[in-house]
């Protein structure tokens, strides 16, 4: 006769458990929530620049994305250490879906500011999507928590990868059903946004912010489910880092469409859309590969290589920003690089963090992130319209060293 299982070996089993339905879960609502974010991300300058008439506003668009994001990410946060995640991812996608609604109408109208309102209320559902990465960590395995976070956001990778490339048949499909010109895509977007919504909100239970909480306060997990560390100054450095890289692959992507629609002025929709679509391929295709090496080799050497794919990008641009070639390699490293340094960053974020603490840190995160990005988009048009798309990369390229400098800091932390 087999031995009963202790308390401790079946609560740990029971938490792992509902760590493998919780990633696949998540995984799923990213795969459909990121449809909506690649589409804003390859239309939003477009759009902005035709609406506007004027190319240095361009920026506004991804900057709005990453405001309402910022605006949004403390309050989620909030809502989620008090209602759990299910809550404040279903309230994401409903953000995006209004979002939606606004830019077409915006589009069809004719109205600039109108635009920008859509813009941002999908930023503020993004910020719902850029939870679903600290969801996969609350109840992970510590060896094990690079990997499933970077698992869920690899799994953006499909809906981040389709948005841009439904571009040209979202033309022909937004033609069919009268939408404006620029916008057909988001009819795609509209029926993911759906579905996500439904999935969080039946799927994803037990709620596992809610449930690490739980097992925090009663001390029934093993240690390397809950976390109870807290190191802020590493915490404060992983805040850094993940921002530093965001702030870089936001303004110079940003830009990267309008740098390409003077080079390739009759191709626009397909250059622009594969361009950005192997970019967003290099942010989340290779996760997973971030993820694993976080957990072997540590989480700051994880950052570092992020931070030197950073570089490698930024540089092969202002070498030649002219080169179309050039452009696409280049923004897939930028791409790559901002993968590493998120991944690892999260993790690092997470475990040097109190559970109690938790939302509040990654909602702080969160805001950091984006409305630094924001900022920076806005600066980016202004850069682009002064001294060029190379010399864009290499003001980026200072961030890239502050965050390279002061990564001893988090090791003494």
């Amino acid at each position: 006769m087999m031995p009963a299982a202790s308390p401790v070996t079946g609560e740990a089993a029971e938490i792992a458990r509902v760590q493998r339905r919780t990633v696949r879960v998540l995984a799923a609502g990213q795969v459909l929530g990121g449809i909506a974010f690649g589409a804003t991300v390859s239309l939003g300058a477009l759009l902005a620049a035709d609406l506007s008439g004027q190319d240095a506003l361009s920026g506004l668009a991804t900057a709005s994305v990453t405001l309402g994001a910022s605006l949004c990410a403390i309050p989620l946060a909030r809502l989620a250490a008090r209602r759990g995640r299910r809550v404040a991812l279903t309230l994401g996608n409903l953000f995006a879906l209004v979002g939606i609604a606004v830019v077409i109408t915006a589009a069809s109208l004719r109205l600039f500011p109108l635009l920008i309102v859509g813009v941002i209320l999908i930023g503020a559902g993004n910020a719902g999507n850029l939870q679903s990465r600290f969801a996969a960590t609350d109840l992970a395995d510590t060896g094990r928590r690079g990997r499933d976070l970077g698992t869920v956001v690899w799994a953006t990778t499909v809906g981040a990868v389709a948005g841009p490339l439904l571009l040209t048949p979202g033309e022909a499909v937004g033609e069919l059903l009268g939408m404006p010109p620029l916008t057909g895509s988001y009819a795609f977007s509209i029926v993911a946004q759906i579905a996500a919504f439904v999935l969080y909100l039946t799927a994803l239970r037990p709620d596992p912010l809610l449930t690490a909480q739980r097992l925090a306060q009663s001390g029934e997990a093993r240690r390397e489910h809950i976390v109870e560390t807290d190191r802020p100054v590493a915490a404060r450095y992983a805040i850094f880092a993940v921002a530093g890289s965001h702030v870089v692959m936001a303004s110079v992507m940003a830009m990267t469409p309008i740098h390409l629609a003077h080079l390739a002025p009759d191709h626009v929709t397909l250059v622009v859309g594969t361009t950005i679509a192997l970019h967003v391929f290099g942010m989340y295709g290779l996760s997973p590969v971030f993820g694993v090496l976080a957990d072997r080799v540590g989480r700051i050497a994880t950052i570092m290589l992020g931070q030197a794919l950073l570089a490698a990008s930024l540089v092969l641009a202002a070498v030649a920003p002219d080169a179309q070639v050039a452009v696409v390699v280049a923004l897939f490293l930028l791409g790559a690089g901002w993968s590493a340094a998120t991944v690892a960053g999260a993790a690092l974020l997470t475990e040097s963090t109190l559970t109690a603490l938790r939302p509040r840190r990654q909602g702080i995160s969160d805001t950091v992130m984006t409305f630094s990005a924001a900022v920076g988009a806005v600066l980016a048009g202004l850069v682009l319209a002064w001294i060029g798309y190379g010399g864009l990369a290499l003001v980026a390229l200072v961030i890239v060293v502050a965050v390279t400098v002061l990564a001893p800091y988090a090791r003494r932390g």
